[in-house]
């Protein structure tokens, strides 16, 4: 079982100045500690329900460039993109850039976006849930267009592109993975079926087993092997309240098949690093075996 760190908050510390050398700190401890993917949101408000709207918030793509300056061998991403964010021609070319100055570290991660006081606050169109997973179909077909061969026209319902030009490509063989994340059953876990390499669920391990089963039963009708798809969980119990709890809570969506989980550090995040290494997180969830 792998971790991995989705740092979702950065109100601590304080003072802006004190944002960079944290992430950077708090990344190179988690990378010396095992951690195997570093992940941000993709939000420009905090999350409300989380915290208030008003609380700091960085832009992701800008923050894992920098972090990939500061790390070395972790896995870099967004959980998750929001698709009416970027138009995705450029949002490939983006993640081909992080792709490229990682050394091929960069991996995709898409959702359908749903925060709309945000959008409304910033000016982003807000359309039906249809919409937004019409689009987010088509940015799925776009990147991985930019990501073959193929330097030809795209023409969607609500994307046209003339040509689908991508130099450098990216470093990462065959291309970027793509990671779709929610649990919608109708829409989001199909197209996972469909195009994904990865997905991204969160619940108790009865939630996500019922999830996988949908998830299989989208496979088996699109013709796809689920097994070719990575099962990662975002776990919402804190890791350090009781680390046994959580490796055993771990072990359980392992026997899932389950081969990456997410945790949110609590607190200050470099104190919450540090606390993973002295603990062993990592190599505890490593000798987990799989389901």
């Amino acid at each position: 079982m792998k971790l991995g760190l989705h740092y979702w908050n950065f109100s601590t510390p304080a003072e802006p100045a004190q944002l960079a050398p944290t992430l950077a700190e708090t990344a190179r401890i988690a990378e010396q500690a095992g951690v195997s993917a570093f992940t941000v949101m993709d939000h420009y408000f905090q999350m409300e329900g989380m915290a208030t709207a008003e609380e700091p918030m960085l832009e992701a793509y800008t923050t894992l460039g920098f972090l990939a300056a500061k790390t070395e061998r972790i896995t870099l991403g967004v959980l998750v993109t929001g698709v009416m964010y970027r138009y995705p021609g450029l949002l490939a070319k983006i993640v081909t850039t992080l792709d490229v100055l990682s050394g091929g570290r960069a991996r995709l991660g898409l959702g359908a976006s749903w925060y709309e006081r945000e959008q409304r606050g910033l000016g982003v169109p807000v359309v039906p849930v249809r919409e937004r997973f019409e689009r987010l179909e088509e940015t799925l077909q776009i990147c991985q267009q930019m990501w073959s061969d193929d330097n030809g026209p795209f023409e969607g319902r609500h994307y046209q592109l003339t040509e689908t030009l991508n130099v450098p490509g990216p470093i990462s063989r065959p291309r970027p993975p793509i990671m779709i994340g929610g649990g919608g059953e109708k829409r989001t876990l199909l197209l996972v079926a469909r195009y994904a390499d990865s997905c991204n669920l969160f619940g108790s391990p009865a939630d996500v087993a019922h999830k996988l089963d949908v998830l299989r039963d989208h496979c088996a009708s699109e013709g796809r092997d689920y097994a070719d798809i990575a099962k990662t969980v975002l776990v919402t119990r804190p890791a350090l309240a009781d680390v046994d709890a959580f490796v055993a809570e771990v072990a359980e969506y392992a026997a899932l098949g389950v081969t990456e989980v997410q945790i949110m550090p609590q607190g200050h995040p470099v104190e919450f690093a540090k606390q993973l290494a002295e603990r062993r997180v990592a190599e505890r969830l490593a000798e987990i075996p799989a389901g």
